[in-house]
């Protein structure tokens, strides 16, 4: 009751500390999507897992017809089709073959760059970290926050931040086909 003092662990880590395929995966995941640790991929994969696990256990109750399990496949592809990870008419087939990258790519972090308001994923971290970008208008200082489909052409630099202006230097240069700067 109330707020507690330590947050619960929001990832799984791996049951073996050296599988050199593994770490080659997590290590390609984290360069490309510019993460900080190999634990944001495991977060990833862990609410990846829970989904997958829903979608799992709601196979055999449709099948036998359970009314509930239809309301709650209703629910889970819904909230997956706000969060941008499936399509609208999306089976629970969908669901179970969602990959890790899926999740990576609906990072705050990864829509920034992926947006161009950063040079580099790296960049679009410390954007965000120092509180430089904003969702929907409010400030949002999580690299790893989850952005809903219908909030992803709501991001911007933050009302505050001097990136607002179109000649810093540290906005990354947008290039017009045939025009030549220098």
């Amino acid at each position: 009751m109330g707020d507690p003092k330590f947050s619960r662990k929001k990832y799984e880590s791996p049951t073996h500390p050296w599988q050199a395929d593994r770490i080659k995966e997590e290590n390609g995941l984290i360069k490309k999507y510019g993460l900080k640790n190999k634990r944001e991929v495991w977060k990833a994969r862990s609410l990846l897992r829970n989904f997958r696990r829903q979608a799992r256990l709601l196979f055999p109750k449709l099948r036998i017809g359970d009314k509930q399990a239809e309301k709650e496949v209703k629910q889970l592809i819904g909230k997956l089709t706000r969060l941008g990870v499936v399509q609208e008419n999306a089976a629970l087939d969908d669901v179970l073959a969602l990959d890790i990258e899926a999740i990576l790519s609906r990072r705050f972090q990864t829509l920034l760059y992926m947006k161009g308001l950063a040079s580099t994923p790296k960049q679009a971290r410390q954007l965000i970290v120092h509180g430089h970008a904003a969702v929907t208008g409010r400030r949002v200082v999580v690299p790893g926050h989850l952005v809903k489909k219908d909030e992803e052409s709501s991001i911007t630099y933050s009302q505050k931040s001097p990136l607002n202006n179109e000649a810093h230097p540290v906005r990354p240069k947008i290039e017009t086909p045939g025009v030549k700067h220098g």
